[in-house]
């Protein structure tokens, strides 16, 4: 069924979505859920609390979201992007890029910021990734070369220059983004998109890989 994981991940995000809000502990939940990049350089910051493991942030991150529009952009763009990407990666390797995307936006907005104690929260580094893959899967515009500069490059800043547009377009639209309550994580954004970008291509020979074993497995 195509976009299985895709709705699970949108059914998971919103169950705790509720959860929070119905017992009031978003704000608590960002701080010991979300990924604060000072925890790495002092591990003690949140001594005393039943924190989540620091390796682990970067996923229960994508769960906490700051309001009603945060979570609502970010799942239109799950449901919008995964379920297309989901349909040519298949179910494993689409919660594999999701999963993956998720700690390049925590380890960009931790370069970025690595004494911030401002948690970073939202599913919105994860997404860019499902967001930049769907681009160069269904990206049907033919890119020619502008002088020296090649048609590769060229597709790849058409690419930052949509992406560029959807952040003004979340910046509008929520009041969290992708980053710590109140405010927005562009690094964290600017991450999970390069991933997605960057894996793209690896992860879909693997697809295609284990499709042509399949394929050879039921000829034998």
């Amino acid at each position: 069924m195509v976009g299985r994981v895709t709705n699970w991940i949108a059914a998971a995000t919103i169950f705790v979505f509720l959860l929070l809000l119905a017992s009031r502990q978003i704000d608590h939940a960002a701080l010991i859920g979300g990924v604060i990049p000072a925890r790495l350089s002092h591990p003690a910051l949140l001594d005393g609390m039943a924190a989540v493991p620091t390796w682990l942030t970067p996923l229960s991150c994508t769960l906490i979201h700051a309001g009603w529009l945060h979570l609502g952009f970010n799942l239109l763009m799950l449901l919008f992007c995964g379920s297309q990407v989901e349909h040519v990666l298949g179910r494993w390797l689409t919660l594999l890029l999701y999963g993956l995307g998720a700690y390049a936006a925590a380890l960009a907005q931790i370069i970025v910021d690595p004494a911030s104690t401002n948690p970073m929260v939202g599913a919105s580094g994860a997404i860019s990734a499902l967001m930049a893959t769907y681009a160069l899967l269904y990206s049907q515009q033919r890119v020619r070369a502008i002088g020296p500069i090649s048609a590769n490059m060229v597709r790849l800043l058409w690419l930052a220059a949509a992406w560029i547009a959807l952040q003004l377009m979340i910046g509008v639209a929520t009041t969290g983004g992708g980053g710590g309550i109140g405010q927005i994580a562009i690094a964290a954004h600017i991450g999970g998109f390069l991933a997605g970008l960057l894996l793209t291509r690896p992860i879909l020979w693997l697809r295609f890989r284990r499709a042509r074993q399949q394929f050879n497995n039921n000829r034998a």
